[in-house]
């Protein structure tokens, strides 16, 4: 794919990839984002500038701190990574609220919980590693 840039013209290898998108974590948080928004997709029409805005938001905010991070000191990346980390127990929360609106079933539950421990999981390794 070609560009036309101000400074000249590039061109673009799907094979180029950052870092960050190289984690197992980063592509889990991704995966978790794209059922997030399956899922809100079923709550009915008054919970879009309520409980699906706030599940998507905080979904997003786990591949975002991941990615940002990640190009920085470890001490920032750390930090950003539990940002990430806050930001699943803000998913938990959605979750409960969703099951308790009775907007998914117990099996959707499940399956959303099961992702983000998952996900909190491999944050912590993640975050262990990084203190070696």
């Amino acid at each position: 794919m070609s560009m036309e840039s101000g400074v000249g013209s590039f061109v673009v290898s799907k094979d180029e990839i950052f870092n960050f998108e190289k984690l197992n974590v980063y592509q889990k948080s991704l995966a978790f984002l794209d059922l997030v928004y399956k899922t809100s997709d079923t709550f009915p029409k008054m919970e879009n500038f309520a409980l699906t805005n706030q599940f998507i938001r905080a979904a997003q905010s786990i591949s975002l701190n991941i990615a940002e991070g990640s190009g920085n000191t470890v001490p920032l990346f750390i930090r950003y990574l539990n940002i990430a980390k806050s930001s699943v127990r803000e998913c938990i929360v959605c979750v409960s609220i969703a099951k308790r609106r009775k907007y998914i079933n117990e099996e959707i539950e499940i399956i959303l919980r099961n992702q983000l421990i998952l996900i909190s999981k491999m944050i912590s390794g993640l975050i262990t590693s990084l203190k070696k």
